[in-house]
Protein backbone atom coordinates (compact mmCIF):
# COMPACT_ATOMS: atom_id res chain seq x y z
CA UNK A 1 0.00 0.00 0.00
CA UNK A 2 1.17 3.74 -1.21
CA UNK A 3 1.00 6.33 1.65
CA UNK A 4 0.69 9.88 0.90
CA UNK A 5 3.50 11.84 2.24
CA UNK A 6 2.35 15.23 2.19
CA UNK A 7 -0.67 16.91 2.68
CA UNK A 8 -2.29 20.13 2.34
CA UNK A 9 -4.00 22.05 5.12
CA UNK A 10 -4.46 25.73 5.96
CA UNK A 11 -2.14 28.08 7.59
CA UNK A 12 -3.93 31.24 8.99
CA UNK A 13 -8.09 31.70 9.96
CA UNK A 14 -9.91 33.06 7.46
CA UNK A 15 -13.34 34.73 7.10
CA UNK A 16 -16.11 35.25 4.15
CA UNK A 17 -19.37 35.70 3.30
CA UNK A 18 -21.98 35.16 0.49
CA UNK A 19 -25.30 36.80 0.20
CA UNK A 20 -28.69 35.53 -1.66
CA UNK A 21 -32.21 37.18 -1.56
CA UNK A 22 -31.43 38.87 1.64
CA UNK A 23 -29.68 35.96 3.94
CA UNK A 24 -26.62 36.58 4.41
CA UNK A 25 -24.10 33.64 5.10
CA UNK A 26 -20.77 34.23 7.16
CA UNK A 27 -17.76 31.83 6.77
CA UNK A 28 -14.99 31.13 9.03
CA UNK A 29 -12.12 28.36 7.96
CA UNK A 30 -9.71 27.35 10.82
CA UNK A 31 -6.70 24.79 10.94
CA UNK A 32 -7.24 22.19 13.27
CA UNK A 33 -5.45 18.84 14.42
CA UNK A 34 -7.47 17.26 16.81
CA UNK A 35 -11.55 17.04 16.60
CA UNK A 36 -11.63 18.30 20.41
CA UNK A 37 -10.74 21.39 18.76
CA UNK A 38 -13.88 21.55 16.01
CA UNK A 39 -16.33 21.48 19.18
CA UNK A 40 -14.54 24.27 20.59
CA UNK A 41 -14.92 26.58 17.09
CA UNK A 42 -18.22 25.81 16.79
CA UNK A 43 -18.82 26.65 20.18
CA UNK A 44 -17.33 29.94 20.07
CA UNK A 45 -18.88 30.73 16.69
CA UNK A 46 -22.73 30.01 17.88
CA UNK A 47 -21.54 32.22 21.00
CA UNK A 48 -20.26 35.01 19.02
CA UNK A 49 -23.56 34.62 16.23
CA UNK A 50 -26.14 34.01 18.73
CA UNK A 51 -28.78 35.58 16.42
CA UNK A 52 -27.40 33.35 13.35
CA UNK A 53 -30.27 31.21 12.60
CA UNK A 54 -28.34 28.07 11.79
CA UNK A 55 -24.50 27.05 12.56
CA UNK A 56 -23.12 24.69 9.53
CA UNK A 57 -20.09 23.15 9.54
CA UNK A 58 -17.82 20.24 8.00
CA UNK A 59 -14.48 18.87 8.95
CA UNK A 60 -11.81 16.89 8.24
CA UNK A 61 -8.60 15.81 9.98
CA UNK A 62 -5.60 13.61 9.88
CA UNK A 63 -3.17 12.78 7.19
CA UNK A 64 -4.93 10.03 5.51
CA UNK A 65 -8.49 12.15 5.64
CA UNK A 66 -10.07 9.90 7.20
CA UNK A 67 -12.09 11.57 10.09
CA UNK A 68 -14.22 13.68 9.17
CA UNK A 69 -17.92 15.05 9.98
CA UNK A 70 -20.56 17.44 8.83
CA UNK A 71 -23.60 19.13 10.11
CA UNK A 72 -26.73 20.88 8.51
CA UNK A 73 -27.94 22.35 11.89
CA UNK A 74 -31.70 22.01 11.00
CA UNK A 75 -30.89 23.14 7.52
CA UNK A 76 -32.28 20.43 4.47
CA UNK A 77 -30.71 17.40 4.88
CA UNK A 78 -27.78 17.78 2.46
CA UNK A 79 -28.24 21.64 1.66
CA UNK A 80 -25.72 22.66 4.07
CA UNK A 81 -22.67 20.58 5.73
CA UNK A 82 -21.90 18.53 2.36
CA UNK A 83 -21.33 21.62 0.43
CA UNK A 84 -19.31 22.79 2.91
CA UNK A 85 -17.50 19.23 2.74
CA UNK A 86 -17.44 19.54 -0.69
CA UNK A 87 -14.87 22.64 -0.47
CA UNK A 88 -12.44 20.54 1.72
CA UNK A 89 -12.88 18.04 -0.72
CA UNK A 90 -11.98 19.88 -3.71
CA UNK A 91 -9.11 21.99 -2.48
CA UNK A 92 -7.59 18.45 -1.16
CA UNK A 93 -7.49 19.93 2.35
CA UNK A 94 -7.29 18.14 6.24
CA UNK A 95 -6.66 19.35 8.99
CA UNK A 96 -9.02 21.90 8.42
CA UNK A 97 -12.77 22.67 10.14
CA UNK A 98 -15.22 25.57 7.82
CA UNK A 99 -18.22 26.69 9.70
CA UNK A 100 -21.02 29.01 8.36
CA UNK A 101 -23.28 30.60 9.95
CA UNK A 102 -26.55 32.13 8.29
CA UNK A 103 -28.80 35.01 9.33
CA UNK A 104 -32.10 34.85 7.14
CA UNK A 105 -33.30 37.50 5.04
CA UNK A 106 -37.05 36.48 4.74
CA UNK A 107 -37.03 34.30 1.21
CA UNK A 108 -36.94 30.69 0.87
CA UNK A 109 -33.78 29.80 -1.25
CA UNK A 110 -35.00 26.24 -1.93
CA UNK A 111 -32.28 23.26 -1.53
CA UNK A 112 -30.59 24.29 -4.69
CA UNK A 113 -30.28 28.03 -3.52
CA UNK A 114 -29.00 27.04 -0.17
CA UNK A 115 -26.18 24.21 -1.84
CA UNK A 116 -25.16 27.03 -3.99
CA UNK A 117 -25.07 29.32 -0.93
CA UNK A 118 -23.17 27.20 1.66
CA UNK A 119 -20.43 26.07 -0.71
CA UNK A 120 -20.34 29.40 -1.81
CA UNK A 121 -19.49 30.93 1.48
CA UNK A 122 -16.99 27.90 2.33
CA UNK A 123 -15.29 28.56 -0.56
CA UNK A 124 -14.86 32.40 0.13
CA UNK A 125 -13.04 31.98 3.09
CA UNK A 126 -10.75 29.33 1.73
CA UNK A 127 -9.66 31.43 -1.13
CA UNK A 128 -8.93 34.16 1.76
CA UNK A 129 -6.60 31.59 3.63
CA UNK A 130 -2.95 30.75 2.84
CA UNK A 131 -2.88 27.10 2.03
CA UNK A 132 0.36 25.13 2.65
CA UNK A 133 1.50 21.86 2.33
CA UNK A 134 3.18 19.73 4.96
CA UNK A 135 5.55 16.83 5.37
CA UNK A 136 3.79 14.07 7.36
CA UNK A 137 5.56 13.16 9.79
CA UNK A 138 6.24 9.71 12.46
CA UNK A 139 6.84 9.67 16.24
CA UNK A 140 8.81 6.64 17.10
CA UNK A 141 10.56 5.72 20.75
CA UNK A 142 14.03 4.42 20.69
CA UNK A 143 14.93 2.56 24.57
CA UNK A 144 18.39 1.22 24.83
CA UNK A 145 21.11 0.99 26.91
CA UNK A 146 23.16 3.89 28.13
CA UNK A 147 26.14 2.17 26.76
CA UNK A 148 24.91 2.68 23.14
CA UNK A 149 23.80 6.75 23.77
CA UNK A 150 26.62 7.97 22.14
CA UNK A 151 26.51 6.04 18.66
CA UNK A 152 22.53 6.68 18.36
CA UNK A 153 22.59 9.89 18.93
CA UNK A 154 25.81 10.08 16.11
CA UNK A 155 23.40 8.49 13.80
CA UNK A 156 20.45 10.85 14.81
CA UNK A 157 22.74 13.88 14.04
CA UNK A 158 23.35 12.31 10.65
CA UNK A 159 20.05 11.25 9.73
CA UNK A 160 19.23 15.22 10.99
CA UNK A 161 15.90 13.67 13.21
CA UNK A 162 14.32 15.76 15.87
CA UNK A 163 14.01 14.70 18.91
CA UNK A 164 11.22 15.04 20.65
CA UNK A 165 11.66 14.01 24.41
CA UNK A 166 14.46 11.84 26.20
CA UNK A 167 15.29 10.38 29.00
CA UNK A 168 18.54 9.10 29.77
CA UNK A 169 19.91 6.93 32.69
CA UNK A 170 20.85 3.39 32.59
CA UNK A 171 18.29 2.36 30.19
CA UNK A 172 17.57 5.27 27.49
CA UNK A 173 14.62 6.05 25.84
CA UNK A 174 14.46 9.07 23.27
CA UNK A 175 11.26 10.03 21.00
CA UNK A 176 12.10 11.07 17.75
CA UNK A 177 9.77 12.58 14.85
CA UNK A 178 10.91 12.11 11.07
CA UNK A 179 9.36 12.58 7.73
CA UNK A 180 7.47 9.56 6.45
CA UNK A 181 9.37 9.50 3.72
CA UNK A 182 13.00 9.14 5.30
CA UNK A 183 11.66 6.82 8.47
CA UNK A 184 12.06 3.34 6.46
CA UNK A 185 15.60 4.16 5.75
CA UNK A 186 16.85 6.09 9.17
CA UNK A 187 15.24 2.96 11.37
CA UNK A 188 16.92 0.25 9.09
CA UNK A 189 20.10 2.19 9.97
CA UNK A 190 19.37 1.50 13.52
CA UNK A 191 18.01 -1.96 13.31
CA UNK A 192 20.93 -3.30 11.42
CA UNK A 193 24.25 -1.10 12.35
CA UNK A 194 26.21 -4.10 13.72
CA UNK A 195 26.51 -1.92 17.21
CA UNK A 196 22.98 -2.01 17.95
CA UNK A 197 21.59 -5.45 16.97
CA UNK A 198 19.18 -6.65 19.05
CA UNK A 199 20.09 -3.73 21.52
CA UNK A 200 17.49 -1.32 20.72
CA UNK A 201 13.65 -1.79 20.29
CA UNK A 202 12.02 0.69 18.12
CA UNK A 203 8.49 1.74 18.70
CA UNK A 204 6.18 3.45 16.71
CA UNK A 205 3.61 6.12 18.03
Amino acid sequence: MLFEEKYQTIENIAEGIFSDRGSKFLSWAYPVSKEIETKEIIQKIKTNHPKANHHCYAYRLGPGKNLYHYADDREPAGSAGKPIFGVIQSNDLTDVIIVVARYFGGSLLGIPGLINAYRSAAANAISNSTIVTRVILEKYILKFGYESLSLVMELIRIGKVEIILQKLEIDCEITIQLPRLTADQFLSTIKHHHLLKDKCVITVL
